[in-house]
């Protein structure tokens, strides 16, 4: 693959420059800021709140509350470490915190044990903690909390919390407020414009909402075919798109199998989907795409809502029709064993104890916008979570067993079952068939290792040296190839999932959440105080069906206020409630909260459906405005949230590298079978090195590349994408000088330059003709009569040094890497 000579890459930037300064709806093209606007505050990544409320303040309560907060007998050192003030305003020694500066934080040093400070007095935490604490304080330190009072745990969640908002039942809305708009989101969005006295900027023009739509409902930009089919009807000067024009084209959107792979990408950042174990020993779950491809496809049948949550938490406990059916919904509940492991823990009932607590996290956090696992501790500070209810729903758990695979090895303390999917599902398998050959090459080497096993045994040999390890590990890795294939050689068909115990049992409360410290045994349950729960009765079973109806139910209002406010983020760029993982009272409030609680509403009367909760708010004038800012709403609401505009969106890492490989002609479109971590089977994740950079070479979808925890791909990460340790629900977003730098540099944009370039010489002769193809492809639009002299300026043989071709790439280099391809308009 060539690259631009150094002459004509001194070009690139000034011709990058050139193309983004004449879009009239950018004011600051490289650097990627939105056009004048201005955040009212800095606010906290969501990832650095969930760092805090997982890896801080569970340390804190346990082994610092005791001598240092509300409820100490007495307050040690004159220091609370149970609030944020508390902290950074510290004690007689000085702050304990100071955010961004780890060495001059006591709280690290005494952790450590450093500068004769002790915390907690004679125990040293593992350096792990430690760790954990100079991340977060290097990270800016994030804390929710708020000054603490002397009240006991047990009042000050419930006397908060009970009357928040969220746990409320949504009210019946019988009237909209009497605004001249055309739908109800309309009408409840133009109330708040006219209560702030603020006026709705103009509509976006029809090549901005064509690609919009696209990009957001399929996460592809159109083809030049398509975006051709819609604007011919319309003109640029047009204030929008007809409806008899707009609404088939969202239809056929949503119908799209590329809708599937858009959204189903956004529930996998919930699902913390990956598909490596991560921790300490990092191991292959081979058979974790079977839930990837479970969710993308539940997407696009628009399978209710209420059922794919039932069918991730109880699948295998619910009715089937038949056999593919039944695989299914045993593929579903891969959700709650796809999760990260820490197979080296040596004793047993920690390592349970931890995947209960995961489990519990993730199922609140994706589904109810809450953050049960604090209360593994402690009864929750906020939410009306007590330590009770997090017991009850362990012991739901504590009676399921995770069948995640993983091979019995050395370092590998915890391996487990998977599941049997039925032979006549008709599903496909990521394997070949074993032939006999390989199945005797297979006998072979097995054979081999053994014999050489006991040569080095014979010499003296220990059984821990390198090499008998390592063999041992190689024999161990192909027993479990020849056991994944049937008598015949046909491949088993296996998924990571959930099944129930033969036997239930309860948990006990945990004292202070260690292992070594039970207490009285809570039968299983539901959470006591939260909306609903009381419909639902857990006896002789496990309670997983019961948890799922519960949390399915309308009887629940934080399920569906919670899911509607992801939507609309998803389409907006900010949630109405801008929290949408935390709806408790740390959270923030909507600023629609009527129209939330209506849009939820109607989203459950709508049978729980996707695409017409979608269909509606795309379809909204709100939708459809341009992201051109105005002095007066720069100046009255710098963070839009009354939606005087529509917010810029900085596309993600995946709709980047997809829209990159489809505007050069080179994505390909369809599903693989199964996964590159399929292909290689168990074992330790470190094998998949020799995949080399799968997301430079690969032209398939981004949502198709293998996940691996503690190895995801750079080129991803760099563009925000989500650490699968948690659940996120909103990425963040970043604009760094290293992304600005993988544009110009990247082998793999520039491969796509090249292939671009290639198109328009295929296409077009003339270099005028080759600029309008180009814009046209990369933009959805022609180009302006200023933007075409300058590049043809640029392509002239006179300009560079280098030749035409190169010129030709170095210019479609130009277009990837703009701004207006980079941000959805």
């Amino acid at each position: 693959m060539s690259r631009p000579t150094s002459g004509l890459r001194l070009f690139l930037t000034p011709v990058f420059s050139l193309i983004m300064g004449l879009n009239p709806f950018v004011d600051r093209a490289w650097a990627g800021d939105d056009a004048g606007a201005q955040k009212s505050e800095e606010k906290p990544l969501p990832a650095d709140l969930d760092f805090f409320e997982t890896k801080i303040r569970p340390v804190l309560v346990v082994h610092c509350h005791e001598c240092h907060s509300a409820l100490a007998k007495e307050l040690k050192g004159k220091l609370r470490v149970d609030s944020r003030e508390g902290l950074r305003r510290g004690g007689e020694s000085g702050p304990a915190v100071t955010p961004g500066n780890p060495a001059a934080s006591l709280l690290l040093a005494a952790l450590r044990h450093e500068d004769g400070l002790e915390m907690p007095p004679g125990k040293k935490l593992p350096a792990s903690v430690a760790a954990d604490f100079e991340r977060w304080i290097q990270r800016g330190a994030s804390d929710p909390r708020a000054e603490a009072n002397p009240v006991t745990p047990q009042d000050e969640p419930l006397k908060i919390a009970l009357s928040h908002w969220s746990f409320q039942p949504m009210p019946d809305i019988h009237h909209d407020p009497e605004v001249g708009s055309s739908t109800d989101i309309d009408r409840w969005i133009d109330a708040g414009l006219k209560q702030a006295g603020l006026t709705q900027g103009r509509p976006a023009r029809p090549h901005e909402l064509v690609r919009r739509l696209y990009l957001d409902l399929t996460g592809l930009p159109p083809t030049m075919e398509e975006a051709a089919q819609i604007l011919n009807s319309s003109s640029e000067e047009s204030r929008g798109v007809a409806p008899d024009v707009l609404e088939p084209l969202v239809d056929r959107l949503l119908s799209s199998s590329r809708f599937g792979e858009r959204w189903g990408r956004h529930w996998l950042d919930v699902a913390r989907y990956a598909e490596t174990s991560g921790r300490q020993v990092n191991f292959n779950y081979p058979q974790a795409w079977r839930y990837r491809d479970w969710v993308i496809d539940a997407f696009n049948r628009d399978l209710p809502f209420n059922d794919f949550i039932r069918h991730q938490i109880a699948g295998d406990l619910l009715p089937a029709t038949d056999s593919a059916q039944r695989a299914l919904q045993l593929i579903a509940t891969g959700f709650l064993a796809i999760g990260p492991k820490s197979h080296a823990e040596e004793n047993p009932k920690q390592f349970a104890a931890d995947v209960i607590d995961e489990q519990i996290d993730t199922v609140s956090r994706a589904f109810l916008g809450l953050s049960m696992a604090c209360a593994r501790c402690h009864d929750h500070r906020t939410d009306p979570v007590t330590q009770r209810d997090y017991y009850a729903l362990a012991g739901i758990f504590r009676s399921t067993r995770t069948c995640g695979g993983t091979i019995s090895v050395l370092t590998n303390n915890n391996p487990s079952e998977l599941l049997t999917l039925p032979r006549d599902s008709g599903l496909p398998s990521a394997l070949k068939p074993l032939t006999s050959d390989d199945r005797q090459r297979l006998d072979k080497e097995m054979a081999d290792i053994l014999v050489r096993i006991q040569e080095l045994n014979r010499k003296g040999e220990l059984q821990g040296s390198p090499e008998i390890v390592g063999l041992a590990i190689r024999l161990v890795t192909l027993q479990n190839q020849v056991a994944s294939y049937e008598r015949d050689g046909t491949p088993k068909l296996l998924a990571m999932g959930l099944k129930d115990r033969p036997q239930m049992s309860n948990a006990p409360l945990l004292i202070r959440g260690e292992i070594d410290r039970p207490g009285e045994v809570v039968p299983r349950g539901l959470p006591a105080h939260l909306p609903g729960t009381s419909t639902w009765t857990v006896q002789g079973t496990s309670g997983r069906i019961e948890l799922a109806n519960w949390i399915a139910s309308p009887a629940n209002p934080l399920t569906a206020r919670v899911h509607v406010n992801r939507v609309w983020m998803h389409l907006t760029g900010e949630g109405l409630v801008t929290t949408p993982d935390n709806f408790g009272p740390s959270g923030q409030a909507p600023s629609h909260p009527e129209l939330l609680d209506r849009l939820a509403a109607g989203f459950i009367a709508d049978g729980w459906s996707t695409k017409r909760l979608i269909r509606r708010i795309v379809l909204s004038g709100m939708y459809a405005l341009s992201t051109e800012s105005t002095p007066e709403g720069l100046d009255r609401d710098p963070d839009n949230r009354l939606h005087w505009r529509m917010s810029p969106v900085r596309l993600d890492a995946e709709a980047l590298r997809d829209g990159m490989l489809a505007t050069s002609g080179r994505l390909t479109t369809g599903r693989p079978t199964g996964s590159p971590v399929a292909h290689f089977g168990e074992g330790f994740a470190v094998v998949l090195g020799l995949l080399g950079p799968l997301d430079q070479s690969s032209t398939n979808r981004s949502v198709y590349l293998p996940v691996m925890r503690g190895a995801l791909f750079p080129s991803l990460t760099l563009f925000n994408f989500p650490d699968p340790e948690t659940s996120t629900a909103q990425r963040a977003s970043t604009t760094v000088p290293s992304q600005a730098l993988f544009l110009l540099n990247s082998p793999f944009v520039i491969k796509q330059s090249e292939a671009l370039a290639d198109l328009l010489q295929k296409h077009a002769e003339s270099q005028d003709a080759q600029i309008r193809f180009a814009f046209q492809r990369a933009y959805s639009r022609r180009p302006a009569d200023e933007e075409l002299s300058q590049a043809l300026a640029f392509l002239k043989p006179s300009a560079t040094n280098g030749s035409p071709r190169d010129a030709l790439t170095a210019f479609c280099q130009s277009l990837l890497m703009s701004r207006e391809f980079l941000y959805r308009p």
